[in-house]
């Protein structure tokens, strides 16, 4: 089973009334192990694309598939259960509590699967070894650098076990020697049958990628 298949969707916004259509039929299908770059301009729909592909977000028209689900006859609660068992996220911004350890960072997704405390930071701190931060597990996220933050975003988005990994410009706040790093990372995760997603502009990112999406206009070129 292909991880996501979207097939001719659209999404069209509602903006005072008028329609403005940032995504045009696009087809695509992701498979357990791809790693896939989405690159494009500022409006030439990636982001839609990708709040879509991650469960985000509803499809207008079209037929999306995520883990073998359509997403049209989901609903809320069930909508939020399959980005929970299913995505991974990993954002520009690190997105990390900023009083919380490492270790309780990465545990916080499995607090909505209703895992006890031990469990949580027993596969939290497996994840953070993974990563190479086992000696960063009690720091708090203003004691690491850049890259380290982003590897703690990383662990936390794995940390569920994920079949696909949406990645939105991770690198974009990182120097590129540590961007490399942090990239390189992500790569590896493919040996496990994680499908890596990762949004960018940045055309020496997206060339590292088994595979290009180029995004123009709310189409693929």
């Amino acid at each position: 089973m292909s991880a996501i298949v979207a097939d001719n969707v659209s999404r069209t916004y509602q903006l005072d009334g008028f329609e403005v259509p940032a995504l045009r039929g696009v087809s695509l299908t992701v498979e357990a192990g791809d790693y896939v770059a989405i690159v494009g301009t500022s409006g030439s729909g990636k982001s839609t694309l990708m709040h879509l592909l991650g469960g985000l977000d509803r499809p207008t028209s079209g037929t999306l598939l995520i883990g073998g689900r359509d997403v049209s006859t989901l609903s809320p609660n069930e909508m939020a259960e399959l980005r929970n068992t299913t995505i991974g996220f990993v954002f520009q911004s690190f997105h990390l509590l900023s009083r919380t350890t490492a270790q309780d960072n990465v545990g916080l997704p499995l607090v909505y699967r209703g895992a006890g405390r031990k469990e949580r930071r027993a596969r939290a701190a497996e994840m953070l070894d993974r990563v190479g931060l086992a000696h960063r597990m009690t720091h708090r996220p203003n004691q690491m650098s850049g890259g380290e933050q982003q590897r703690v975003a990383i662990a936390r988005a794995l940390v569920t076990g994920p079949s696909v990994l949406l990645a939105d410009e991770p690198t974009g706040n990182l120097d590129s020697a540590t961007g490399q790093s942090v990239l390189a990372l992500l790569e590896s995760l493919k040996d496990d049958g994680v499908a890596v997603v990762l949004v960018t502009h940045d055309r020496e990112v997206a060339a590292r990628a088994d595979r290009q999406i180029v995004m123009k206009d709310g189409k693929i070129q």
